[in-house]
């Protein structure tokens, strides 16, 4: 009797299995025959959006992804751009990526969480890496939500969870909170590494007659068709998806990296994939259809962890902490004797061939015989139909009857601007000895190159009001935030990865969104020669209907030369001047203060001038290199108001700022105009950076002095320990409520 997963495929399990119509009779066309279930199975994940981006690819492609500088772009399992020599003078490259696990973390916090954070470490170490650094990007719903405060708790648990035990510190990211993920939170993950530049792995599996050879974890049922879950909205059934959430073991991780870098110092490997998203499908597949070969698994080969399993679950299984390599021919004993050591469960389960096939056997019988083209660059590539977004008009320049102080407590204590001490606190952040700068001390964390006196600047920022108002606008701003917050510690900004977070791509007007973000990227990349080296589509991210605001993340990775010439938060001191980088237009459309005092969210987000954006950050990145700017914040959420509080906050001591003569208050604080630094420095030295900034064409003021404890706009003035207890009690507050 022939298995149920190896019998004919009907259009109707092709439809359930979240392929279309059409999709169902283009795999008729390639194949020339029905497919089989198993089949069938590897077809969905294979064209699902998680894996080929089939509604992207077409605008993916307009962003520039090329420098001097860029190892590998996009289309490995994640970017690799040189960071100069290491200790010893070898070469050295920093490889990094985002991804997504937004559905699985909806679904179940803990694990959904954790297992994106070991997911794209593998996308990392599979190319030769040491995991340096963990960040992190989420959006979780309304604080009043029922769900919102569990998804909260889950999701911190399991960052930290897995983070903490693989060894890895986790240095800073990304928590806003918004109605609009109520039905689909966003949890983001972006792993850093360092590899030698002459030393990086890829996954083509070049060559005929080599072994495939499986290590990690044994296989599961867990997490089978996790992609295709992943590229379909929610409906009220969401919770029935548990099953397709993986399960995570950091020790096992933390095992699997020492075993791969420790092969990986010989020459045994010839191509190397970890296996994520459609597990053993995917990482097959790619490996073979990038070194333009053909594959062969033996099915019944493979480590198992539960009984009777079938060759469809085995393919589409996403258990973790599982790698797939094909290595020289002669060279397995050696392979089987580091596993062992670290012992990891290892298996030869396949060759590579001549044939461009997949083909899978199970106890001597071919229960699968598919050509690669179609399930990898033959992939259906769509350019949906889309409605080009109607910007917001320009939004009020002020707004009456809010004080100072009262202003200033419901800024910092919003749940997007309050404290998220609580949440760093869980993560270790300084295991590998080698943390500069985490949470709250700076613009972007900063990590060591291990034996050297030069580090790496690292950010994760988007802000989705503004790409709702505008997704182009935003699409710009979103990169040059991060460049921004590279440049406000003295980092030069080198190569960006994004995760780009939308709803459902078949509808016109969110299909708008996705292209305009896109091509208002591109724009910013280009201007600020700042390319895009990996990255991840998320898309689909909604709830019967109603789509999360458009979030297109943006992670960016810098180098200090030299560490000592940093900047920071801390160090501010009585009598010191603030000086202001950059002109205020004023304008308060899109703006946190609208949001959270006036309950509205209209408006044009803050323009993007690109030119002034890169001559402000070029001058503030100098004065930081040459010793006379130590304190530097970049203005973004909250304007120049909150950028002073934080200051204050950071350095325990007040400020009192100056009202400008001809502006009305509330444009001349809480306006968001963007290309903005505040510097504090001693004011013998104030007079320097005037002459520098008109020297290089750049607007700089003094706004405001330093000293006693109180934060002042004229004689408007919050108690500094006050606002303390308020922006640091928000979020403990709030979590002590979990049930």
């Amino acid at each position: 009797m022939t298995h149920p997963h190896l019998a004919p495929a009907t259009e109707a399990q092709a439809l359930e299995f979240g392929l279309s119509a059409e999709e169902w009779r283009l795999v008729l066309e390639k194949l020339g025959r029905t497919p089989n279930v198993t089949e069938l199975g590897i077809f969905s994940v294979m064209w699902s959006e998680h894996c080929s981006y089939k509604s992207s690819r077409v605008h993916l492609a307009k962003l520039p992804t090329k420098a001097p500088h860029v190892i590998f772009g996009p289309g490995e399992n994640a970017g690799a751009i040189h960071i100069g020599p290491g200790a010893d003078g070898e070469p050295l490259a920093c490889i990094f990526k985002m991804e997504s696990h937004n559905h699985p973390s909806y679904i179940e916090p803990y694990q959904g969480a954790a297992t994106g954070v070991g997911g794209i470490m593998r996308d990392v170490f599979t190319m030769g890496a040491r995991p340096v650094a963990l960040f992190n990007a989420l959006r979780f719903g309304d604080p009043a939500h029922p769900k919102t405060r569990r998804l909260v708790d889950g999701v911190v648990r399991g960052i930290g969870g897995y983070g903490n035990c693989v060894g890895v510190p986790t240095l800073g990211g990304e928590t806003n909170f918004h109605p609009g993920y109520n039905g689909n939170i966003l949890v983001n993950a972006m792993c850093v590494g360092i590899a030698r530049a002459d030393r990086i792995f890829t996954s083509a599996a070049k060559g005929a007659g080599n072994p495939v050879v499986y290590v990690g974890a044994k296989t599961g049922r867990d997490g089978i068709h996790g992609a295709t879950m992943a590229s379909a909205e929610f409906g009220d059934d969401t919770e029935e998806s548990r099953p397709t959430v993986q399960v995570g073991d950091p020790f096992l991780e933390k095992l699997l990296i020492e075993a791969c870098l420790e092969l990986m110092e010989s020459d045994a490997i010839i191509g190397i994939q970890d296996m994520g998203a459609a597990g053993l499908t995917s990482s097959s597949v790619e490996m073979a259809s990038k070194g333009g070969a053909g594959i062969e698994l033996w099915i019944d080969a493979i480590p198992a962890r539960e009984e009777g399993m079938t060759p469809y679950e085995f393919m589409l299984s996403e258990s973790q902490e599982r790698m797939l390599m094909t290595l020289k021919p002669g060279r397995e004993p050696e392979a089987q004797r580091i596993f062992e050591k670290w012992g990891l469960d290892a298996a030869t389960i396949g060759v590579t061939t001549t044939t461009d096939r997949l083909v899978l056997k199970w106890h001597g019988e071919t229960v699968c015989d598919l050509p690669l083209g179609p399930l990898a660059d033959e992939a259906p590539k769509y350019e949906r139909p889309f409605v080009k977004p109607t910007a917001k008009v320009s939004g009020p320049q002020t707004i009456h009857g809010v004080p100072f102080a009262d202003a200033l407590v419901k800024l910092m204590t919003c749940p997007d601007m309050a404290s998220k001490r609580w949440i760093w606190e869980q993560y270790d952040r300084d295991v590998m000895a080698d943390t500069v700068a985490a949470s709250g001390a700076a613009d972007a964390a900063i990590v060591r190159i291990h034996g050297t006196e030069r580090a790496l600047a690292v950010s994760c920022d988007v802000t989705p009001r503004y790409v709702e108002a505008d997704p182009y606008e935003g699409g710009k701003q979103a990169v040059a935030e991060c460049w921004r917050n590279l440049t406000a510690v003295g980092a030069t900004p080198l190569a960006i990865t994004d995760n780009l977070n939308f709803g459902s791509p078949q509808r016109p007007e969110i299909m708008g969104q996705i292209v305009a973000a896109i091509e208002g990227m591109a724009e910013a990349c280009r201007a600020l020669d700042f390319p895009v080296v990996s990255g991840n589509v998320s898309l689909y991210n909604e709830t019967n209907g109603a789509a999360i605001p458009p979030t297109p993340a943006i992670g960016g990775v810098g180098l200090l030369e030299d560490m000592s010439a940093r900047a920071g938060f801390s160090g501010m001191a009585e009598g010191d001047v603030l000086i202001l980088i950059g002109e205020t237009t004023g304008a308060l459309g899109a703006t946190l203060y609208l949001r959270e005092l006036h309950g509205r969210e209209d408006g044009a987000p803050p323009a993007v001038d690109l030119a002034l954006e890169k001559r402000h950050g070029d001058l503030v990145r100098g004065l930081i290199r040459d010793g006379f700017a130590k304190v530097v914040h970049d203005l973004s959420d909250g304007g120049l108001g909150c950028a002073a509080a934080e200051l204050a906050l950071v350095n325990d001591i007040g400020v009192y700022l100056e009202p400008r003569r001809g502006v009305h208050p509330d444009a001349w604080l809480w306006s968001e105009t963007q290309a903005r630094y505040l510097i504090a420095v001693p004011a013998a030295e104030a007079e320097f950076i005037y002459t520098a900034a008109d020297e290089a064409g750049v607007t700089a003021e003094p706004v405001g002095i330093v000293g006693g404890c109180e934060i002042a706009f004229g004689a408007d003035a919050m108690d500094l320990a006050a606002l303390r207890a308020a922006w640091e009690g928000w979020l403990p507050g709030y979590m002590a409520q979990v049930a």
